[in-house]
């Protein structure tokens, strides 16, 4: 398994083809998912004794398993937050696999962690965090709101003189699922404020709600947890007056722009993150829209410092790595062994330039506001309200939940686009999450038009 033969050789070229023609396709299959009774009759079980062969296994994954995933560059993957990684970022991710690189200590991956510094660098000095902040990157916006708060209590304990009976951190109900998943692991209440009527956190509510806390909440309260672009709407919190509010009664301001602060790099849009840089840490995804594969997510803080007090883990083993002064990403988050996942986005910024990002984010910002005016064209649908970034919510005149969900269906088994409904204050909706610079206008008047 571990020598490269001849044979090692003829199957390396066939992987490297099939590769090769999935970067080539332009766009690639939307394909979706079969019964897991089909893949049972067609793939059948591929673990043996005695292995079934490199070539066969690439048979079945090209045939069959790989057209039983939806293809999230698909221009007209419009659900969740699509990913749309560039050919170099996607080519760079099979020499990070090939260069087996373990890229948690600087000892072990020096050049690795500094190529990844870089890009982390780009991203602080988008959000105005000083030249000092630093971090590292981890799979996804969980982990990466985890680790921020897990930071956050470090660092409000350290400083307090006593440790509260409940910790706490205060959120909206729009916040992303993944903070009160966070809360649930750090065992913290979420103490919740009022949102406004477009999903905001204002300031004035995050002072009306810390003024309706007796003592004993206060002195639990260690983190504010703001919004750089919601999930479902794009909805940017007031970071402004967050951030003072954050800075004059002692909590950490987490900013979670997993989504939404790719748009930092748009000149169009840098006025409405106004404030985050204030922020303690801050949570960006460039496998979202910053066009890198998965799993990359830009994980921020101010003072690294003080996220290396909270999350470096100590064994005799690791002793050696310790006591070097030099970056280790795994002191940075709740993790350990990593791949250097942050280097196919530097390969891409390295090869495309920053100012490519910028009008590659534009255009999607653009496509965004035709998809909102042809909206407004048509009779049967309504928009929602205004998009803030690429994310254009409308309703369909006259539909129930249910067809909505059978005219998805639809849509995706004909191979037209991938649509899902979503709810907003008790309501199905659709949205199109505009994040693939492949995106057309003519795509999204498409979809309009099979609603009809």
């Amino acid at each position: 398994m571990h020598r490269y033969d001849e044979d090692t050789d003829h199957l390396a070229r066939a992987v490297f083809e099939y590769a090769l023609q999935r970067v080539r396709m332009d766009p690639p299959d939307l394909d979706g998912p079969v019964p897991a009774a089909y893949l049972r009759e067609v793939v059948g079980q591929t673990i043996t004794p005695d292995g079934i062969g490199g070539h066969e296994a690439l048979r079945l994954f090209v045939e069959h398993l790989a057209p039983a995933c939806i293809s999230v560059d698909h221009p007209r993957f419009l659900a969740f937050i699509p990913s749309a990684p560039t050919e170099a970022s996607v080519l760079f991710d099979l020499v990070v696999a090939a260069s087996s690189l373990y890229g948690g200590s600087w000892l072990e991956s020096a050049g690795a962690v500094y190529a990844e510094n870089q890009a982390l660098a780009w991203l602080a000095g988008l959000a105005g965090l000083p030249e000092t902040a630093g971090g590292c990157f981890v799979s996804g916006g969980t982990a990466g709101n985890l680790s921020a708060l897990v930071a956050a209590r470090f660092a409000a304990a350290d400083r307090r003189e006593r440790r509260p009976k409940r910790w706490s951190l205060l959120a909206t109900g729009r916040s992303h699922s993944s903070i009160q998943a966070a809360a649930d692991v750090m065992d913290v209440d979420v103490v919740l404020v009022e949102p406004d009527a477009h999903g905001r956190m204002t300031g004035s509510a995050l002072g009306r709600r810390l003024d309706e806390l007796d003592n004993e909440q206060r002195e639990g309260l260690f983190a504010v947890v703001t919004t750089a672009g919601t999930t479902n709407l794009g909805v940017i919190d007031d970071l402004e007056t967050i951030g003072f509010l954050a800075k004059t009664n002692d909590l950490w301001m987490h900013v979670d722009g997993a989504y939404g602060g790719a748009a930092l790099a748009a000149p169009s849009k840098r006025h409405l993150f106004e404030g985050i840089e204030h922020a303690d840490s801050i949570v960006l995804d460039p496998h979202k829209w910053l066009f890198a594969p998965f799993d990359c997510a830009a994980l921020i803080y101010r003072e690294p410092e003080l996220a290396r007090q909270a999350h470096t883990q100590h064994a005799g083993y690791l002793d050696p790595i310790n006591e070097r002064d030099e970056w280790n990403p795994s002191d940075y988050a709740h993790h350990l062994s990593r791949r250097a996942r942050g280097l196919p986005f530097w390969y891409s910024l390295a090869t495309y330039g920053t100012r490519a990002y910028r009008d590659a984010i534009e255009k999607t910002l653009d496509v965004a506001n035709q998809a909102a005016r042809l909206i407004d064209e048509r009779p049967h649908v309504e928009l929602l309200e205004e998009p803030t970034l690429s994310i254009v919510a409308f309703r369909r005149l006259g539909w129930s939940e249910s067809d909505y969900q059978q005219w998805s269906e639809r849509m995706l088994e004909a191979g037209i686009a991938f649509v899902l409904p979503s709810e907003f204050e008790g309501e199905t909706i659709l949205r199109l999450a505009i994040v693939n610079p492949t995106t057309t206008a003519h795509d999204i008047a498409e979809i309009l038009d099979h609603l009809a």
